[in-house]
């Protein structure tokens, strides 16, 4: 990008945050104007990284030294680590120019961005709906066009029903391509931080920079990172698709379903081997995930006690310290998920519940693992609906969970998915396609996805 471009478009960037549309932020940082200014320079000089002219947002449970890092949350809202996360120090490595945190359910528990203790975030196709969650703010602030790329972080979802609900690109790699050092924990065997971007290029792009082994990070992989960006523009002849009937069944919007299979008579048009698979233990994701993430979340956050971490409400003996804390600190969904773990954990319930889901989420991994002994990819659909209402599932639990029926299974499993835009429904809302790939096979599903956003017509 030309330096002089970058610089104007930042001008014209700064204004438009200044009322932070789509409440997609929660901080923006104060020092951009001087370190794009830094970028500019390096540009112009010919040895600037490789994210240089790309703006850059981070989702709010990604540590940014000395700046608010809240998860949503009042229980942290006063806290700034003294440290940068890994993905963080790479983007400033590579020049990315950092705009802000965005916004999000509180600590990643949501499905919509409702859940924030900093304002419900809105989707900018169709602002009385919600962008998706928990990674709401990032998607907002790719899809409205106030930052180039963003970060994110995906536990169930988190990342692709975002993306697909405003109508962008969103990768989960394979858990542990890229390091979670700094990434405040929800379910630690689950979470996977990832990205957001407008097309297929962006997110091989910044995917190049963050992925990687980290020695501080012990579940990141010592696997070789290739080049993402080569394989963009190459032909999709010869590569196995795979769709499971599982994903096509009860409760798929039948125009989302029509889309998909319109897609697919595309790619065996240009030479790819559509399969139909199985994925049979797929019914079971919901139930598992939300056992083993609430599990580990009531693990996770148990050190929010009003003395090791956190906000403290001191007023009385010690009891009263946690209880008040807790009150004060988290919203309901968080107290509710915080609950369902500590149950499924539970003296008598332990064995019945969480020892259960583990039995059942490595058939889940089996069934991804001989799937694609014979094919490449996996095509489905990302969520069952377009993007809903604003508050049209807040008061009912189970259907806003269900909104990540399709996304689940790979966190599950570990195995790297992308949901990428497939057009817009009637009323004028993006439908999102989800590719998923094979572990550390990140390259083939976005060769993939580029090759559908450069040649598909309606």
């Amino acid at each position: 990008m030309d330096s002089t471009k970058f610089s104007a478009d930042l001008g014209h960037l700064r204004e438009r945050l200044k009322s932070n549309p789509y409440n997609a932020f929660i901080t923006l940082l104060p020092d951009v104007a001087q370190k794009s200014r830094e970028i500019g320079a390096k540009m112009q000089a010919g040895h600037a990284g490789r994210l240089a002219g790309y703006t850059v947002g981070v989702k709010d449970n990604i540590s940014l030294r000395n700046y608010p890092t809240t998860c949503g949350s009042r229980m942290l809202e006063n806290y700034r680590p003294p440290y940068d996360a890994t993905v963080v120090e790479k983007i400033q490595a590579a020049d990315g120019l950092i705009i802000g945190k965005t916004n999000m359910d509180e600590f990643a528990m949501g499905s919509s961005t409702e859940f924030s203790a900093f304002g419900v975030v809105t989707n900018p196709n169709d602002e009385n709906r919600v962008p998706g969650g928990s990674s709401g703010g990032s998607a907002a602030a790719v899809a409205g066009g106030l930052v180039d790329l963003a970060l994110g972080s995906d536990t169930g979802g988190s990342i692709r029903q975002p993306a697909a609900f405003c109508g962008i690109v969103g990768l989960k790699p394979t858990y542990g391509r890229v390091s979670r050092y700094g990434l405040v924990a929800f379910a630690s065997s689950l979470d996977q931080i990832g990205t957001f971007s407008r097309t297929v290029q962006g997110s091989a792009a910044l995917l190049q920079v963050i992925a990687g082994r980290d020695e501080n990070d012990a579940t990141s992989a010592e696997v070789a990172v290739p080049d993402y960006q080569a394989g963009l523009g190459q032909d999709v002849r010869g590569l196995r698709i795979g769709v499971p009937a599982e994903y096509f069944g009860t409760g798929l919007d039948p125009e989302i379903a029509a889309r998909l299979k319109k897609c697919l008579r595309f790619l065996e048009k240009s030479g790819v081997t559509v399969m139909d698979i199985s994925l049979a233990h797929t019914p079971y994701a919901i139930a598992v995930y939300y056992i083993i993430a609430t599990a580990e979340a009531s693990s996770n956050l148990a050190r929010y006690d009003g003395i090791r971490s956190g906000l403290s409400q001191r007023g009385g003996d010690l009891d009263s310290v946690f209880r008040e804390t807790r009150h004060a600190g988290f919203g309901s969904e968080v107290i509710r998920r915080i609950m369902l773990g500590t149950y499924v954990l539970s003296a008598g319930y332990y064995d019945a519940y969480y020892d259960k889901a583990q039995r059942v989420r490595r058939l889940i991994k089996a069934d991804f693992v001989k799937v694609f002994e014979s094919c490449d990819a996996i095509l489905t659909p990302t969520t069952p609906t377009t993007a809903f209402e604003i508050g049209g599932k807040i008061a009912d639990p189970l259907a806003m969970y269900l909104s990540d029926i399709y996304t689940v299974p790979a966190n599950l499993a570990g195995v790297p998915a992308l949901s990428f835009p497939l057009g817009k429904s009637a009323a004028g809302l993006p439908i999102g396609a989800q590719l998923t790939g094979n572990y550390f096979k990140e390259e083939t599903i976005l060769r993939i996805a580029h090759y559908i956003e450069q040649n598909y017509v309606e």
